[in-house]
C-alpha cells in the first residue's frame, strides 16, 4: 500500500510540476502610428485688469468676460464648448511704490469644430477687450476610430517582430499569453503670426495646424513553439 502511495504521489508531483513550468515565450513591443490633419482647435485665452481698488478691478475684468460669452454664443459657439478655466484675485505688494494692488484674471477656453470659424473668433475675441493669448491645442473628432487603427497596427508591429526572432531560431510563435498598452497622442506646435494684430485682412493666414500623430505602443508575449 506504501509503494502505491508513493508511486501517486510521484506522479501527481510531476504532473503539478509540468503544469506550473513557464511555457516558451517571446516577448515585444509594437507601435502603430496614424498621421491626421486636426479638424478642431481649442483656443486658451484670458482677461487680466490691475488696479488699486479690489473690486474696481473685479468689475471690470467681469464686464470684458461678459462681453466675451456674449460674442462666442452670437458667432453661433455652443454652450457646451464655452469653459471658464480659473478666476482669480489676488493681492501684490509694489516694492517701489511701497502699495498694494489687486490683480483679477480669468481664464476661458472655446473649442473650434470648424477650423475655418478661427480668424472670425480671434477678431471678434480681441475687439471684446481680451489681453492674453495663453495657446491652442489642436484635436480630432475622430480619435477613438484613430486609436482603434493604431492598436491594430501596433499588434500586427508586434507580431512580425516575434515571427521575425522566432524564425531565425528554427522555431515559430504561438497564440498570445499577454498584452498590455501604452499609448500617447503626439500634437506638433501649431504656426501662429500676428495673433494680435486686428488689421482687416481676412484672407492673411495665422494658423497652419499641420498633422498630429495617434500614437499606441503595446507589449505582447507570445508562445515560442
Amino acid at each position: 500500500m506504501k509503494k502505491i502511495i508513493i508511486i501517486v504521489a510521484i506522479i501527481t508531483t510531476g504532473i503539478i510540476t509540468a503544469q506550473t513550468q513557464p511555457k516558451p515565450s517571446v516577448d515585444v513591443w509594437g507601435e502603430g502610428t496614424i498621421n491626421v490633419v486636426p479638424d478642431q482647435v481649442t483656443v486658451n485665452v484670458r482677461i487680466e485688469n490691475t488696479g488699486t481698488n479690489a473690486k474696481e478691478v473685479k468689475l471690470k475684468n467681469d464686464r470684458i468676460v461678459s462681453d466675451v460669452f456674449q460674442f462666442v454664443k452670437g458667432i453661433g459657439i455652443a454652450e457646451k464648448y464655452i469653459k471658464t478655466e480659473y478666476i482669480r484675485l489676488s493681492k501684490n505688494y509694489e516694492y517701489q511704490t511701497k502699495t498694494y494692488n489687486y490683480q483679477a484674471n480669468q481664464s476661458i477656453s472655446i473649442k473650434l469644430v470648424d477650423l475655418s470659424e478661427y480668424e472670425p473668433l480671434m477678431n471678434g475675441l480681441l475687439e471684446t477687450g481680451i489681453n492674453r493669448i495663453d495657446g491652442i491645442t489642436f484635436s480630432s473628432s475622430q480619435l477613438e476610430t484613430l486609436q482603434s487603427q493604431a492598436r491594430k497596427k501596433a499588434v500586427e508591429n508586434a507580431k512580425l517582430k516575434a515571427q521575425e526572432y522566432a524564425s531565425v531560431l528554427g522555431q515559430s510563435i504561438g497564440k498570445a499569453l499577454h498584452i498590455s498598452e501604452f499609448q500617447k497622442i503626439i500634437s506638433p506646435n501649431p504656426m501662429i503670426r500676428n495673433v494680435m494684430a486686428i488689421d482687416g485682412e481676412s484672407a492673411q493666414q495665422t494658423l497652419a495646424p499641420g498633422e498630429m500623430q495617434v500614437s499606441v505602443r503595446v507589449n505582447v508575449s507570445f508562445e515560442l513553439n
